[in-house]
Order: structure tokens, then C-alpha cells, then sequence
């Protein structure tokens, strides 16, 4: 057999080959903006010849600091096209972090949007090794004075001043790209992603019972580029040949229904916390367009599930992953025989994150050990992972012993079970499970039913000191507007629903839930404002 390199190029060939009629359209300050991808694969060639005009090095980290959008999509192959690396910084992390991971990744150069110009400005002053500093003008933003002597290159004048060159890489095991964890707890950790593992990912997201990506789709990833390779979305679209709906910096409900509807959306991705505002702004109009609605970054509860099924026809798409697996390792397909259940049934399956993709593996173990638990739907365990495109290990990080078994597997920090069919149940996170006298209670369990509840928004448990118990579980309850709750009423709505034991000690009335930089619930900064708090 032909020893050809599982690399990016490859993709990105096809597209310009096979698919240069097909669309790109970007949601900017400006309005909209379209482009096809054989113009984009002219742009992109010649962004190439960018990189060797600024003198980037051969591997050098080319950093971006940008929203969902053509020219960042340019970006996402010319780095690794010409063998370097593409470096996405979360636009969302705090300013210690971002300085840590740009010195950390020894960016050479930054390209960045107008509109986040003045968010990132402040901090040029602390990276030791940055050279360039490249502006990509979205329609909006001020650009700052002080830019730290920096001068502030065009992007597009760049494009009209170089050549396009040739694209290859010989090496599939050469790195491509890498991204930082959200960094919950201490600095960020590095992932570098190779040619091979973005390749064998971008193949698992176009099988059907995957993401199912194709040539007919219209995809719009709200899920950012910056985060996780946008759930290789971008890569998946490229390679099919889909058209490809890039949401710019207004995620609003009524920005991204707009896209939804007015383009005929048949895929689209993002975080629940997106799709519970995007929900009410899509009633009584046209989304037959729509196919497939994949929901991840945190546990979808089934009633919001629920309502896009009551809705829309459609129920939510269920997926599972982290940044070390690039990021799908499960999504949550029904098997034929199960679309058969009656509704509710299905509904109670769709809160699992499914079945393992093809071409990954997994265990559910006890804990600091490689024993594997019953597949009954019952015994739960940590969560490990392994396959062709699961880190190995972190960038430079003493910590990676910490999160890699002597075996090679990942251990994810999910507390899992898995049922006779492969089907994996998240139970909570390890460091959210609330041990309340001696036994454990799931957070994410209480989330779920509580959200069940017509008058919550939102809700987040976390475990809290109890006099008794040890700890105990709190609820944070978010109520939808111009509702009234009690915590009695709250109480009465899960007795029968979990086992009494388990119930909330306490409720209490918050504004809105705190999110980390990718959207998730950030109990860990509910659980240090009530880090004082004793329950009686």
C-alpha cells in the first residue's frame, strides 16, 4: 500500500479542486460578507507567502486572537499548510493567562480583529518574544495608541503585497496546531495537535453517526475556532465541500437565529447556554432547513432537548468531548432500534453523550486503577480515553503524569458509567461531585432536573459545608424573568424525581450563572463565594 501523509494540505486541496463554487459567508460589523472557496483558496495561498515575508520561522507559532470568520479560516490552513503552527488564543481567558500561554507557545506573530484590538492591547507589553502584530479590520473597534511600539500591519495589505506559494508537509506527525485548556484551575495547559490526529478527526466528524458533516450542509459553528478547532467543524466543512455560515462576534439569540433562518442552516453548533436564548427567537419560523443541532461543552438538560424536539421537530444532538481529544470523542446517536422507544424513553437516552466515536476507545475504572467497572448503566468510574487523535501528553507541562495513565489512556476527570451497549452516562466531574455524609451526590443530575422546571433559567449545585453531613448541595437557580419561585416550591418539584437524601439543603436566588471562557457553568467560582458558607 501507498505510504501517503495524513495532512492538511489534503483537505484543503479538495476544497480548492472540487468545491471552489461552494460559499463562505461571515457575520461582521459590516453586515454580511461572502466569499467562495476558491477565492478563499487564493487568499489563503497567498497568506502563505504572508507568513514567509514576515519572516516566521520554519515550525513558528503563528498565534490568532479572533471571532468565527473567513479570514480566520485562512488562517487555520495557511500556518500548517506551510509547516507552521497555528496557536488560537481564547479571547475569553484572563489576562494572566493569555500572557502565559502566548510566552508559553513563543508566538512570533498575533493576527487579531479589530474589535478585539483593544481587549488584547493592554497586555502586548508582557509578551517577551512577539514580533508582529497583524490587524484584521472587522467594521468595528477603536484601535488603541499605545501599542507598545508594535506597528500595527494590515492584513489585507499584506494579502495584495504577496505572492501565493506552494503548500506541503512530508511529515503527518508534524505539529499543526495547538490550544490551551480553559485553565479552570492554575495556568493553561498546552495541546498540540499533529497533521495526522487533525486529519483522523476531521474523518471521524464526517462519519454519519458522528457529526455526519457533507457536501449538502450549510454549517454554522457557533462553537468558537478559538476553542477546541471548533469541534473540527472548520476542517470537516473544508474537506466535504459544505457551505460554511461563520457567525462573526454577534452569538446573540437573534443574530444567530437570523443566520439559521435567512441561510438555510442545516447544521449548527454551539453550547447550551446559546441555544436556550437562540430557542424562543426561532418560534413560528422557517427551520426546515435544519438536520442537526450538536450541543456540547457541558451536560444538555432534557428539557431543553425536549423543547427544540416540541419545537422544531428536532431534538438537541448530544456530543462529548475535551480539548486533549480534539474535541469529539462521543455523540449521542440513537440506535435504529431505539428511535422505535416511545418519546419520553428516547428523551431519557438523549442525556447520555452516547456511543465512543469510531476510531477512539474508552473505559470507565475505578478510581487509581486500571480496573474497569460493570457496563450495567450503573457502576460509575473515572473516564479515560485513547485513540488517534487523543493527546499523549501536554506542551512543556510537568503536569502531564498527572492527567496520562502509565498506559497511555487520558483520564478525563469525568465520573462516568456506561451501559451494555457502550453508552456513556456523564455522572458529574470528580471535582464537582458533592460527598454529603459519606456517600456521593451527582451536581449535574440536580442540574438537570431542576432546569426541568418551567420558571428556571438556569441552575448550578454545588456542595457547601453542613454541620451535619459534611458537605451538602446548594442550588443556584437563575429564574426566567418575571416569574416568582420559592425555595419550598423549588424542594416539592424534586421530591420523587431523586432519592430524598439528595436533595438541595439550601436554594438560592442568583442573577445569572457564572460561565468560563468557553461558555461551561463555573461552579468553581460559585463554590469560592460560598466557600465561608455553613449549612445547619
Amino acid at each position: 500500500m501507498q505510504d501517503v501523509p495524513l495532512a492538511i494540505p489534503h483537505i484543503f486541496e479538495r476544497a480548492e479542486k472540487y468545491f471552489p463554487h461552494k460559499g463562505i459567508v461571515t457575520s461582521s460589523g459590516e453586515g454580511l460578507e461572502r466569499t467562495t472557496y476558491g477565492e478563499w483558496a487564493a487568499r489563503t495561498r497567498k497568506l502563505g507567502g504572508v507568513l514567509d515575508d514576515l519572516g516566521i520561522s520554519a515550525d513558528g507559532r503563528v498565534a490568532t486572537f479572533a471571532w468565527n470568520t473567513a479570514r480566520h479560516l485562512e488562517l487555520y490552513f495557511a500556518a500548517p499548510c506551510t509547516g507552521r503552527v497555528l496557536h488560537t488564543l481564547n479571547i475569553r481567558l484572563f489576562p494572566e493567562q493569555l500572557t502565559y500561554i502566548v510566552n508559553h507557545a513563543d508566538d512570533e506573530v498575533i493576527f487579531v480583529d479589530r474589535s478585539l484590538l483593544a481587549l488584547l492591547a493592554p497586555l502586548l507589553p508582557t509578551f517577551e518574544n512577539l514580533r508582529h502584530l497583524v490587524l484584521m479590520d472587522d467594521g468595528t473597534g477603536d484601535i488603541p495608541d499605545d501599542l507598545n511600539g508594535h506597528e500595527l500591519l494590515d492584513y489585507e495589505a499584506l494579502l495584495a503585497a504577496a505572492e501565493p506559494v506552494e503548500f506541503g508537509v512530508d511529515d503527518e506527525h508534524r505539529a499543526a496546531s495547538m490550544c490551551y485548556t480553559s485553565g479552570t484551575t492554575g495556568n493553561p495547559k498546552g495541546v498540540v495537535y499533529t497533521h495526522r490526529s487533525t486529519f483522523m478527526h476531521t474523518i471521524g466528524a464526517m462519519t454519519v453517526d458522528s457529526l455526519g458533516a457533507r457536501e449538502s450542509d450549510v454549517i454554522l459553528p457557533v462553537v468558537p475556532m478559538f476553542h477546541a478547532n471548533a469541534w473540527g467543524l472548520a476542517h470537516a466543512a473544508v474537506a466535504t465541500g459544505a457551505d460554511l455560515v461563520m457567525p462573526g462576534p454577534d452569538l446573540s439569540g437573534p443574530a444567530l437565529a437570523d443566520l439559521i433562518v435567512d441561510e438555510k442552516v442545516t447544521v449548527a453548533a454551539g453550547v447550551p447556554t446559546i441555544w436556550m436564548a437562540v430557542l424562543p427567537e426561532l418560534e413560528g419560523r422557517d427551520t426546515s432547513s435544519l438536520r442537526s443541532i450538536p450541543c456540547g461543552g457541558s451536560a444538555v438538560p432534557k428539557a431543553l432537548s425536549e423543547a427544540y424536539r416540541e419545537q422544531l421537530g428536532l431534538p438537541i444532538l448530544q456530543a462529548w468531548g475535551m480539548t486533549e481529544t480534539s474535541p469529539i470523542a462521543a455523540v449521542c446517536q440513537l440506535d435504529s432500534d431505539q428511535l422505535e422507544l416511545p418519546v419520553e424513553e428516547q428523551a431519557e437516552l438523549r442525556t447520555q453523550v452516547g456511543r465512543i466515536v469510531f476510531g477512539t476507545e474508552c473505559r470507565v475504572v475505578e478510581p487509581d486503577t486500571t480496573d474497569e467497572v460493570p457496563w450495567d448503566g450503573e457502576s460509575s468510574g473515572e473516564l479515560q480515553c485513547r485513540g488517534n487523535w487523543i493527546a499523549a501528553d501536554y506542551y512543556d507541562d510537568p503536569r502531564s503524569g498527572d492527567s496520562f495513565t502509565a498506559d497511555g489512556w487520558l483520564r478525563t476527570g469525568d465520573v462516568a458509567t456506561v451501559d451494555e451497549r457502550g453508552r456513556i452516562r456523564l455522572v458529574d466531574r470528580t471535582k464537582d461531585l458533592i460527598k454529603s455524609g459519606g456517600e456521593w451526590i451527582s451536581s449535574v443530575e440536580l442540574e438537570n432536573e431542576l432546569m426541568a422546571h418551567p420558571k428556571i433559567a438556569e441552575a448550578a449545585v454545588i456542595g457547601v459545608a453542613h454541620e451535619r453531613w459534611g458537605e451538602a448541595p446548594l442550588a443556584c437557580v437563575v429564574k426566567v424573568p418575571g416569574e416568582e419561585l420559592t425555595e419550598a416550591e423549588v424542594l416539592a418539584f424534586l421530591e420523587g424525581k431523586i432519592a430524598k437524601w439528595q436533595l438541595p439543603k439550601g436554594v438560592i436566588w442568583i442573577d445569572e450563572v457564572p460561565k468560563t471562557s468557553v461558555g461551561k457553568f463555573s461552579k468553581k467560582t460559585l463554590r469560592d463565594e460560598h466557600a465561608t458558607t455553613l449549612m445547619p
